[in-house]
């Protein structure tokens, strides 16, 4: 190699250096990500507390827009289906991820519903720049009863942390729902489990835009 070529490399490499650090840093904690969300959504909550009341669907479009996008759900899905995942086609696959999605959100739609004075407390957590996946801990503090402990399972997705499992009280989310859906594939297969969720979903109202795009994502994940 030559002097010039060589001083080529060198440049190369201190420049992929820097550009991989400048990418770090722009990259929002998983814990900081959580706060601030859980900080955005509590203050939605009690300005429209009103319109919630009188339009209780509303929850559904807050939940879709503030944290649906902050959810692996493809990979919620596959570990809330577990092995019968494998029997599902391409296209049972997206219409699966698109179904679940729709759960999460009436799933946590009832749980804002039922939010009033509640507070929650992230646990601080170091990351080491080559860590891909995480748990934080927080804790759901309530007046007058005891603190409920949640920890989110985020692993880092590009250039964003996602959350892909949430245990609440020692129970997991995402495969307390493998039992039921197993079931279901043992009575009517993948049709029935998805005639199933087609049925409890049919009352969520979601932004339509807002589902296309997730279930592009899901497409390109089955496939």
């Amino acid at each position: 190699m030559n002097l010039k070529a060589e001083f080529a490399t060198v440049i190369t490499a201190i420049a992929l250096v820097f550009c991989t650090a400048a990418i770090a840093d722009l990259v929002e904690g998983p814990v900081e990500l959580l706060e601030r969300k859980s900080d955005e959504v509590i203050k939605i909550l009690k300005q429209q507390h009103v319109q919630i009341e009188t339009d209780p669907t509303l929850i559904y479009r807050i939940v879709d827009e503030h944290i649906v996008p902050h959810l692996d759900d493809v990979t919620m899905a596959k570990l809330a289906l577990g092995k019968n995942w494998r029997k599902a086609d391409n296209e049972q696959k997206i219409e699966f991820v698109d179904q679940f999605r729709t759960l999460l959100i009436r799933t946590y739609g009832k749980s804002l519903q039922e939010f009033s004075d509640q507070t929650i407390k992230f646990y601080p957590l170091k990351v080491d720049d080559s860590v891909k996946k995480v748990i934080v801990k927080s804790d759901v503090l309530q007046s007058g009863g005891p603190k409920i402990p949640v920890s989110y399972r985020m692993r880092l997705k590009g250039n964003a942390w996602k959350v892909y499992d949430i245990n609440i009280d020692g129970v997991s989310l995402v495969t307390s729902y493998r039992g039921t859906f197993a079931q279901e594939m043992r009575k009517g297969g993948m049709t029935g489990l998805l005639k199933m969720l087609h049925e409890k979903n049919s009352k969520v109202n979601v932004e339509p835009e807002s589902t296309g795009t997730q279930t592009s994502n899901a497409s390109q994940a089955a496939s």
